[in-house]
């Protein structure tokens, strides 16, 4: 899956002196989008083979996962995040694959949470998983300095959850998962449900209720054209406004503001006060022109856009002997030229453009 570079990133490449220049934060890309948000792939290997992301028949039992050596290890993925950090992300959130499958997770998240913005406070440091190892590996994460989990729940109905996972794993460990997460304050809680017509749309509202009377924030995410091997056709979408209708209809929702610059979810509370839910429309609404995310797959790519169809290998970069402040400036150069609005183009276009595209799996969500 190597991607070749559109910059030069080798490390001698930077003028002398030139990252001392840098600013210490507030990088914008060449449509003044900040980069705020990193995400780090830290496996490509998942437990789950859900059919919208990692289909059995792609990923089987002869399927090649990375080696060991292929990954980034802690030293070099703290090293990157030390300079994004540096740039001004106050947001990381580990990712895979399934992020705890990687052994000493919990040594990741003690280094990452001594880092310290250019304004001295720390990134916001969670991170995403199904939940299936969530119950035995809740308190070591809280400890090692996690802030709180996002975790992926797609159905309540055990049969069709296990169906959608396609491993026969039962929801109720999920669940258990989420609790355990929530008893040692890992929040607040985030829930994730892709939702996909015919599948579990008719699981929307009992969703909503189930999540709201546990004070956990469910957010329902289109169906959305990452990678080549889901299967994805525009009709299976179920657009967020009719999400939010069929809600509204049993418990009114009014919108609420966003907690923050370049939020993804557009949120709407309860009218009864009883909570929130959030609907990613990446499909029927791109919200390309505030995006400030970049990723980081577990070989240590740099991606600027979830539908990105090359990456930046910046492992090369880290094993090849750059200095922290060549590292940094290649971030910046980097992010300085990043153009990316695939949805914008998608919606304009009336279908996906026609690109290949890299699978959700290697470039974390």
């Amino acid at each position: 899956m190597a991607q070749r570079s559109r910059l030069s990133l080798s490390p001698r490449s930077s003028e002398p002196g030139r990252a001392a220049q840098l600013p210490s934060a507030g990088f914008h890309d060449a449509r003044g989008r900040e980069l705020r948000d990193l995400r780090i792939s830290i496996t490509d290997r998942c437990n789950f083979r859900c059919v919208y992301c990692m289909p059995k028949e792609i990923f089987g039992s002869d399927y090649q996962f990375m080696e060991r050596e292929q990954l980034l290890s802690f030293d070099e993925i703290t090293r990157l995040a030390t300079a994004a950090v540096s740039l001004g992300v106050d947001k990381l959130r580990i990712t895979g694959g399934e992020p705890l499958l990687r052994r000493g997770v919990e040594d990741l998240i003690a280094r990452l949470a001594e880092l310290r913005t250019p304004e001295g406070k720390r990134p916001d440091l969670a991170l995403t998983t199904n939940g299936s190892a969530l119950r035995v590996k809740a308190e070591a994460l809280k400890a090692a300095g996690l802030d709180r989990v996002t975790v992926s729940v797609d159905s309540l109905d055990d049969t069709r959850f296990q169906a959608i996972n396609d491993v026969r794993f039962p929801v109720s460990r999920v669940l258990d998962g989420l609790a355990a997460a929530e008893a040692v304050g890992l929040g607040p809680i985030k829930i994730n449900a892709v939702v996909k017509r015919g599948v579990n749309d008719d699981e929307i509202v009992p969703l909503a209720e189930y999540f709201r009377e546990r004070g956990w924030t469910l957010r329902f995410i289109e169906y959305m054209d990452v990678g080549a091997s889901n299967g994805w056709v525009l009709e299976d979408v179920v657009p967020s406004a009719e999400i939010v209708a069929r809600i509204s209809a049993v418990h009114p929702l009014e919108p609420a503001a966003p907690s923050r610059t370049g939020e993804t979810a557009k949120r709407w509370r309860y009218r009864d006060g009883s909570g929130e839910i959030g609907v990613i429309s990446s499909v029927t609404g791109a919200f390309c022109g505030s995006c400030t995310r970049a990723r980081i797959s577990a070989e240590g790519k740099l991606y600027t856009c979830l539908f990105a169809s090359e990456g930046f290998d910046l492992r090369a970069l880290v094993r090849g002997g750059a200095s922290d402040a060549e590292i940094r400036t290649a971030l910046a150069e980097i992010w300085g030229v990043r153009d990316d609005r695939y949805s914008e183009q998608r919606a304009a276009l009336g279908a996906r453009p026609a690109r290949s595209r890299i699978e959700m799996s290697y470039i974390g969500g």
